[in-house]
């Protein structure tokens, strides 16, 4: 078994409301090297806490962090060579309509199976 660390990504349309629905999952296991994010956005759920949310500007936002993730670099992405570093770069607080919520852990033998598994049980609602 290996140990992880895993951060919900919330969409909060209106920071002064504070309202927000997990959209994703970032997943970090150091013992794997791996360090992976899933998202997906309910157009329905995100427009119930605000009609004027843009939907293709979270997507954007999202693919940003799978970028960084991945270790991609420019277009403002932040230039980190570990994917701890990384890690703790996605982690740090925002105020931003996706954020980062409170970091947990767990064990598991398959990191991108547990990614799913979060994915299935925290962020999909069918």
């Amino acid at each position: 078994m290996k140990g992880y660390q895993y951060v919900l990504l919330r969409l909060v349309p209106r920071v002064d409301r504070e309202e927000f629905i997990n959209v994703g999952v970032v997943l970090y296991c150091q013992d794997a090297d791996y360090l992976d994010a899933a998202w997906e956005l309910d157009p329905e759920r995100a427009c119930a806490l605000s009609p004027a949310c843009d939907l293709d500007g979270v997507r954007a936002m999202l693919e940003r962090v799978r970028a960084v993730c991945r270790g991609e670099t420019g277009r403002g992405l932040p230039s980190l060579d570990k994917r701890g570093q990384r890690f703790g770069w996605i982690i740090a607080p925002r105020s931003t309509v996706v954020q980062p919520g409170p970091v947990h852990g767990g064990l598991c033998e398959d990191p991108a199976a547990e990614l799913e598994r979060l994915m299935e049980r925290l962020v999909r609602t069918a």
